[in-house]
């Protein structure tokens, strides 16, 4: 049953998703879109932090914990909730390669496994 919503005279339209303390809430109850954006929020908080997690200067010990102080809950807020699929672990596990690779000066073209990476 689709009831039209009205604040004073303004008819408010029905959506898919919206956003809540920081978390994309979906309609159909999945969370594709909130998996999406927390990876996005993860890359910003490393761009904010690119100066400290790409300086060759500094130990990759310190890089390591930076990044898990700073970066990685920035990507897993809100994700004790989730009723996560498989795919959305793995895009999140790609994602935290990805930077991790780049953190370390490697590429995928430099064969290192993700252990070692890790």
């Amino acid at each position: 049953m689709d009831m039209d919503v009205r604040f004073d005279s303004q008819v408010i339209s029905k959506r898919g998703s919206f956003k809540y303390l920081g978390s994309i809430i979906q309609g159909d109850g999945e969370i594709d879109e909130d998996v999406t954006h927390r990876i996005g929020v993860e890359w910003m908080k490393w761009r904010l932090a690119f100066g400290v997690l790409c300086d060759k200067k500094l130990a990759p010990k310190c890089k390591g914990k930076f990044y898990r102080a700073v970066v990685r809950p920035a990507m897993l807020y809100g994700a004790k909730r989730w009723a996560a699929k498989n795919s959305h672990t793995q895009k999140m596990k790609v994602a935290e390669m990805r930077i991790l690779r780049w953190m370390c000066g490697h590429t995928m073209m430099d064969k290192i496994r993700n252990e070692d990476i890790r």
